[in-house]
């Protein structure tokens, strides 16, 4: 879906020798971009093309073009030409057979060879190996570059040879035409000739190798020359002559096998001179002569058809000739015979609107399809407009819901039609309606880029050609323009347009429209592209060639200021004739954004490059009809990536960097928020459908029409409905795209959409459409989980004000708030109907969990109705309860609703249930059949134990009476937490403290020990209460539960001990020390106790109180001792310490220079074994830090094993484990095991006591040594700790720098040895 567009034309006149001379053959030099012409006067006319389209390059190359003379025997002229590659020259064939190889840098000639009968046609292989030749009487020749012959046949193998070709039917050799073409391998080989009877030709195919005839079609009248081998090597195009049929010619296509493949008639009663395909096999150009004048024809294949998408226009008395350039697809060489050159450049340009209208064009007809409407691929459409001529350009403008159309034609008429509105063309469907030309006296001549810059004027490029413009129709100052001339012959044309009759509503109108030419403005150059200025009246962009960009304003315009350049920066670095001007809003300032594509697929924005590798890009608005404001960009790569771009991401995010991170989508299959990948490689995008539609049309290279609806565009097209409040048409996309519907509730917050509720329901109204959404509502935010990475702009007016009327559902979850809101706006704006109850249902069905009792309870209310005979008109307005019931139990679980109507406590209602759910009427039947004979009381009491209702069960057993005591207790027994209300409903005491204590035993089963005592106390159980506190190690709470029970002093005595012995067997000795002073008053045994728990000073205050010189000696000599094994201790761990950072060192130095090592061989080595490095460095440390060690013996008393045991489990709490050598983890199981060798809080605390206990004993010396043991493990603990960090993220070790003992030194220098919690600051000093 895309039309042929005219980008730029050049022409210039070629100054030949005399009048009778003219230009007959051309060849071509692809290497050095170099086009020859020869003319009836034997002289080469030679000129290099420029590699660009600079009018200024144009104007050098063709001033001065190359003539050579070729010097022949008189009579003879050149009658076939081509390049030959591998010599660098023409070979030139002559009338007298003459076969020339002609230098054109030398302007040398030489004869390389002769052929009876005349050279005919020469064509050179494309490896330019071979040279075919075809001589005047039907020989065929090929011959190699060193001119000799390879093969040599008739071209009509099936005349004898005995017949002549000069002689046969009375025809001479000049009449004889026999053209040549390869096929782009090289392998084989077509011509056209061979005389038959009747003007019957043959198009035959020859093999390369060995000169045989591959195929040959049946015999027709084919136009002489018209031949040419599809460049992709698919097919053949040629064509037949129909005159004898008083029929349009054909063009036919042939397969290597000679067979017809398909054709397509020219529809023009015309002769076809010539046919050639363009480089790239996909436009067919065709030289006609017609009645009045010659023309080149294009054609272009598309799903099935061919398409008229050019038709360029020459004076029959000047003749025409034309070749495709070799090395560009879209750009096309004409001449005439007298001298003059032209070529055209074209683009592809997409054949839809802005307003997402296809206008396909196709010779003189014109395919109207509204995308909005129907995605309808050519060649079909809606309706066709049929014009007098082919069409050229057109433009298209819809403003103010009114539409106009402008064409102008190939023969240089305008025509202008007015269409009625879009929403009234489905009347037109499947009608051909004629376009009339415009009434005026105004020849434009050829114009490019029409526009609209409004509803009455339109603007143009016309090249300033002898004929351009009636001078009537030009102002006088326009023509001294026109005479004076521009250099560059290139002219800007406002034309204005007025319809002298009144339109028809419905209709199209295009008769009554004259023109008349208000302004021409000379230009610099040629021109590129125009477009539209959106944010300015009467006014367009014009880009020249280059990109720069200069802005025209109309004729109300001053003269000075009607083209005026913009500001480089605005301007494109290079031509870019894809161009598009768009508005955009940037935080509310509107802009005008210029886009331009390149040749090269750059994509650019003035300066600013986006993407390098663009094949076509289009733009999306969200509301297009209201504000025309752009909101996305769309492009295709050339790697077949779609990309979607919001207009916030061009102005101020980094695009060019998100393509080049998709550019390798197998890298990035995680990433495809912004990027598709096109299921079908060269797809182009077409267009885009705006507003709510949000769909991107693309075309495949076969023709056929995709609409995809990108999840990007469709989920801001919702959010920008949600935005104007619009539900239901956020509803009907997100039901259409499957979108989660809970995606309307989540995007401005559920407590906004619960405000809205009612708005919402009174939009969509379609209620079957309301319990759709209601039933796919579900708690947890979609914006924050499914839809997190497609959301890249906050939605404007984003709100989380909860309403007033909704505070009482805000500590609610957002599936019952939302559903209760909804359920309320149903009932208060709804009309009673039988969907509005069914969609009610679902609400209460839906809650989390279902609110079936309330459910059941409305379908309850509408049986009672029927039962009583309500009148029928109430009854229309509710559903009947069983439909009410089984819409119930499709929504939720037929046993939940059973179980439901029970709670319900009607049987009658639990039966229609059990039997509309298809329970086994064995399984309920009896069931209900029983708890119907039960009192009401133990029928509830009943259901409420089957529902696990248990706190109703108790309720309802205790108003059965007295003689269910006993299931009652049992009910509270079973079910805990029925405990405090068991205790509210029973008033009498005995009962109470039956409950207390069953409660208490309930607790003691739990571990409970201090509630279940506590509930033992209360109900006067004092012998549970005593074993509770015995389980919780109270012996406070047990003495004094003793002291409750009147236990006597002895047994007293005797439970105090008993305790005593208990807690020092349980390594609890400071609780046992407290029991045997208070309750046994033992002294010793209390010290001794106190000894054991290390609390130093509490057992010398002991001592003291009572006066006991013996335990103050056992005191003493206890510290000694265990200020002796503590010395021991802290120097063993500061060994430990050195060979533990010892051993990290060394694991360390070897990983670094095993990782240099690596690096240095380039990664030869990465699959070492990493494992057998670290068990080599560690049998070479000779170490044994790894193995268990036990503290040597301690002459302490038992007291210091038992404390040193403790230390030894606490030690390897901290170790966490054994260290593994030569483990991946071992350096950091080392740094962990030294942090972990610190010392503890209750170490430090244990530390002071015993220095304090040393001093108060007359013991300062042992107390200074114990503290500066204590002090130097401490700081080389901590040394090592920060020795084994510095070393843990470098890549470099050094001996002195990284080493235990520098370390310890700047502790030591910067302060780190500051006085700690347990350090006594006198100990230094005594």
């Amino acid at each position: 879906m895309k039309n042929l567009k005219l980008a730029s034309a050049h022409s210039f006149n070629l100054d030949l020798q005399s009048e009778d001379e003219a230009l007959h053959l051309s060849a071509f030099d692809i290497e050095r971009n170099r086009l020859f012409l020869a003319s009836s006067a034997n002289i080469i006319y030679s000129f290099q093309l420029p590699s660009s389209e600079k009018a200024k390059s144009w104007s050098n190359y063709v001033q001065s073009p190359q003539r050579d003379p070729v010097v022949m025997e008189c009579g003879d002229f050149i009658s076939a030409m081509d390049y030959l590659i591998e010599k660098d020259s023409l070979v030139l064939g002559t009338s007298n057979g003459c076969l020339l190889l002609h230098n054109i840098d030398g302007n040398a000639t030489e004869i390389v060879g002769r052929v009876e009968g005349g050279v005919k046609s020469i064509a050179c292989s494309p490896d330019g190996a071979l040279l075919a030749v075809t001589a005047g009487l039907g020989q065929l020749l090929v011959l190699t570059h060193d001119w000799d012959v390879l093969h040599e046949t008739s071209l009509n193998p099936e005349v004898t040879e005995s017949g002549a070709m000069g002689d046969a039917d009375g025809y001479s050799c000049s009449q004889f035409q026999a053209p040549i073409t390869w096929r782009a391998d090289g392998k084989y080989f077509a011509t056209l000739g061979g005389l038959h009877e009747h003007y019957l030709q043959k198009l035959r195919v020859w093999e390369r190798e060995n000169g045989m005839l591959h195929s040959a079609t049946e015999a027709k009248v084919f136009m002489d020359a018209a031949i040419d081998w599809m460049p992709s090597g698919a097919k053949v195009a040629a064509a037949y002559d129909r005159k004898a049929e008083n029929k349009c010619p054909l063009v036919v296509f042939f397969e290597k096998n000679g067979l017809e493949r398909s054709y397509f008639p020219v529809d023009e009663l015309v002769e076809i001179n010539n046919i050639k395909w363009n480089c790239g096999s996909d436009l067919l150009a065709i030289s006609v002569t017609c009645n009045k004048h010659d023309a080149v024809k294009v054609w272009y294949f598309s799903n099935n058809h061919w398409y008229l998408k050019q038709e360029i226009r020459f004076s029959k008395k000047d003749g025409m000739k034309f070749m495709w350039d070799p090395t560009k697809p879209m750009h096309l060489i004409c001449w005439t015979l007298n001298g003059r050159i032209m070529t055209y450049n074209f683009v592809w340009i997409s054949a839809v609107t802005e307003d997402s209208i296809a206008l396909v064009v196709d010779g003189s007809k014109l395919l109207v399809s509204p995308l909005s409407l129907s995605i309808m691929p050519p060649p079909m459409s809606l309706f066709t407009l049929k014009f007098p001529n082919s069409i050229q350009e057109v433009s298209f403008l819809c403003k103010n819901s009114k539409s106009q159309l402008a064409a102008c034609l190939t023969d240089s008429s305008l025509c202008v039609a007015e269409l009625p509105r879009i929403i009234s063309w489905e009347h037109l469907e499947g009608k051909e309606l004629k376009i009339d030309t415009l009434c005026s006296d105004l020849h434009l001549g050829k114009i490019m880029h029409l526009m609209w810059l409004d509803s009455h004027l339109l603007l143009g490029v016309s090249m300033n050609e002898c004929d351009l413009c009636s001078p009537v129709s030009w102002r006088e100052s326009d023509l001294t323009h026109h005479k004076v001339g521009s250099p560059t012959n290139y002219y800007l044309l406002e034309v204005e347009v007025v319809c002298s009759e009144d339109s028809v509503p419905d209709l199209i109108n295009s008769s009554g429209w004259r023109a008349t030419l208000l302004r021409t403005s000379p230009l610099e150059g040629p021109v590129v592209g125009l477009v539209s200025n959106p944010c300015k009246r009467d006014s367009a962009f014009v880009q020249m060639e280059g990109g720069s960009i200069f802005e025209y304003s109309s004729t109300f315009a001053p003269r000075n200021l009607q083209l005026c350049e913009l500001n480089p920066e605005y301007g494109f670095s290079a031509s870019c004739p894809w161009m598009n001007a768009i508005i955009v809003s940037d935080n509310g300032l509107t802009k005008t954004l210029l886009f331009g594509l390149d040749y090269n697929g750059n994509l650019r924005v003035g300066k600013r490059t986006f993407c390098r590798n663009c094949s076509s890009f289009t733009f999306y608005s969200n509301n297009y009809a209201d504000s025309k404001f752009v909101t996305h960009l769309i492009l295709t790569t050339k790697q077949d990536l779609l990309f979607i771009f919001s207009m916030d991401d061009i102005l101020h995010g980094n695009i060019e960097m998100k393509i080049e991170e998709y550019n390798d989508i197998r890298r990035q299959r995680d990433k495809v928020n912004d990027c598709i990948n096109l299921w079908e490689r060269g797809a182009k995008l077409v267009g885009a459908l705006h507003g709510d539609e949000a769909a991107v049309i693309l075309q495949s290279n076969r023709g056929n029409l995709e609409c995809i609806y990108p999840r990007k565009m469709v989920i801001t097209s919702i959010l920008h409905t949600l935005e104007q409040r619009r539900f239901k048409d956020a509803l009907l996309m997100v039901r259409r795209h499957r979108i989660d519907f809970n995606f309307i509730i989540d995007c401005f917050g559920w407590q906004t959409f619960v405000k809205s509720a009612e708005e919402f329901v009174n939009q969509v109204s379609n209620l079957a459409h309301i319990t759709e959404f209601v039933s796919s509502i579900k708690n947890g935010n979609v914006m924050d989980a499914l839809y997190k990475d497609r959301i890249f702009t906050q939605p404007h007016g984003t709100s989380n004000v909860i309403a007033d009327d909704s505070r009482n559902v805000v500590t609610e979850s957002k599936v019952n708030s939302v559903l209760w809101a909804i359920r309320k706006a149903l009932e208060e704006q709804v009309q009673e109907n039988p969907s509005r109850e069914l969609c009610i249902l679902t609400t209460l069905a839906r809650n989390e969990p279902p609110a079936l009792e309330e459910a059941l309870k409305r379908i309850k209310t509408i049986r009672e109705m029927e039962l009583s005979g309500v009148n029928d008109a109430r009854m229309e307005a509710y559903p009947s309860a069983e439909e009410c019931l089984k819409h119930l139990l499709w929504l939720t679980d037929p046993e939940a609703v059973f179980e439901a109507a029970l709670g319900l406590y009607d049987l009658n209602l639990a039966a229609i249930v059990a039997l509309n759910s298809q329970k086994d009427p064995k399984e309920f039947v009896p069931y209900l059949k029983e708890l119907e004979g039960l009192p009401p009381s133990i029928m509830r009491y009943k259901i409420d134990l089957r529902l696990q209702r248990f706190e109703s069960a108790l309720k309802h057993i205790f108003s059965a009476g007295e003689g269910y005591h006993d299931e009652c207790m049992n009910l509270i027994k079973n079910n805990p937490q029925l405990f405090p209300i068991g205790l509210e409903l029973f008033a009498c005491n005995f009962i109470r403290n039956e409950i207390m204590e069953a409660w208490g035993d309930h607790l003691h089963d739990e571990k409970c020990f201090q509630d279940a005592a506590a509930a033992f106390l209360s109900c006067s159980s004092f012998q549970k209460a005593l074993k509770a506190y015995h389980g919780c190690g109270d012996w406070k709470g047990m003495l004094t539960v003793g002291s409750l029970m009147g236990l006597g002093k002895d047994n007293l005595f005797q439970l105090a001990n008993e305790l005593s012995e208990e807690f020092q067997a349980l390594g609890k000795p400071a609780e046992a020390a407290k029991i045997s002073l208070e309750y046994c008053n033992d002294v010793g045994r209390g010290v001794g106790c106190y000894i054991m728990a290390r609390e130093w000073e509490e057992a010398l205050r002991i001592s003291y109180l009572h006066e006991r010189e013996d335990l103050t000696s056992n005191v003493a000599d206890a510290a000694s001792e265990c200020a002796s094994a503590l010395m021991s201790e802290y120097r063993e761990s500061s060994e430990k310490v050195g060979k533990y950072l010892a051993r990290y060192l060394a694991v360390r130095q070897r990983r670094i220079i095993l990782a240099s090592k690596i690096h240095s061989e380039d990664n030869l080595m990465k699959d070492i074994d990493y494992d057998s490095v670290s068990e080599i460095s560690s049998s070479l440390s000779e170490m044994s830090a790894y193995t268990a060690r036990t503290l040597k013996d301690s002459v302490a008393s038992s007291s210091s094993t038992t404390v040193s045991k403790a230390r030894q489990m606490n030690s390897r709490r901290h170790k966490g484990g054994k260290i593994r050598a030569g483990s991946p983890g071992e350096e950091m199981a080392l740094v962990e095991h030294l942090k972990g060798m610190s010392l503890t809080e209750a170490c430090q605390i244990e530390l002071k006591s015993l220095l304090l206990a040393l001093i108060t004993l007359g013991k300062g010396e042992t107390a200074r040594q114990l503290q500066l043991a204590a002090l130097n493990f401490q700081l080389t603990q901590r040394a090592a700790v920060k020795l084994a960090e510095d070393t843990m993220n470098t890549d470099w070790m050094d001996e002195n720098t990284h080493s235990l003992e520098h370390y310890i030194k700047n502790l030591k220098g910067t302060g780190h040895s500051q006085t700690e919690s347990w350090q006594l600051v006198i100990l230094p000093h005594l």
